[in-house]
């Protein structure tokens, strides 16, 4: 069909707004579709037992510090610290064994003790301060004593956290005494000397509960 001028512009101006409303939908539709994996994605994150991520062989000792969440219960999170005789407090929940659990097994405890109040409850707890695994620092040092494995994982951060050496301390004699598992000592050397003149850094090695950092 032929148009005037006049007539051609008003259908321009039709088939420019047809098409323009077609693509508006076409992009509508396109950030809907879109929507629903973020959105699930998002509630997927929120979910704490999604968000784990610690050493599930850890034993939780007295003097710990631990994060316990309920998802979706913010009155029921708290961060707590394990009581001397092993139990936290828990609203509903009343008083719980901590020490000597695992937090998977901690959660796996808390949960069973909600279902009472709560349809499926989803129980996190992430342990916020380790304070119950100590280390000796012993001899040649500032500040000898018992410290948390927290603070001195290494045996340089050890000596370090004793406040350093005496002035006659044997700085290439140092050494850590650990029980092992069969419950015989082994004796594990730690020469400061080397170290710091960048021979042998595998000597500055973890520490572990109950290890004795001895500075002669």
């Amino acid at each position: 069909m032929k148009c005037s001028a006049r007539r051609r512009v008003l259908c321009g101006l039709v088939l420019v707004f047809a098409t323009g409303s077609t693509f508006g939908q076409s992009q509508s539709g396109n950030r809907s579709d879109q929507a629903v994996p973020a959105a699930a994605a998002q509630a997927q994150s929120a979910d704490p037992a999604n968000t784990r991520g610690q050493d599930s062989n850890f034993v939780i000792g007295e003097s710990d510090v631990l994060a316990i969440s309920v998802w979706k219960e913010p009155d029921l999170t708290k961060t707590v610290r394990v009581r001397s005789d092993g139990k936290i407090s828990l609203p509903l929940v009343g008083e719980v064994q901590a020490a000597s659990r695992t937090p998977l097994q901690l959660e796996g405890d808390i949960t069973e003790k909600l279902k009472s109040f709560i349809n499926s409850p989803v129980v996190s707890v992430l342990v916020q301060e380790v304070n119950s695994k100590k280390i000796n620092i012993l001899g040649e040092v500032s500040k000898p004593g018992s410290y948390s494995v927290a603070v001195a994982p290494t045996v340089l951060d050890a000596i370090a956290a004793a406040g350093g050496f005496r002035d006659f301390a044997k700085k290439s004699g140092v050494y850590i005494l650990r029980t092992g598992p069969d419950g015989h000592q082994v004796r594990l050397n730690f020469n400061y000397k080397d170290f710091v003149k960048g021979k042998n850094p595998e000597q500055n090695i973890k520490l572990e509960a109950n290890d004795s950092v001895i500075v002669p």
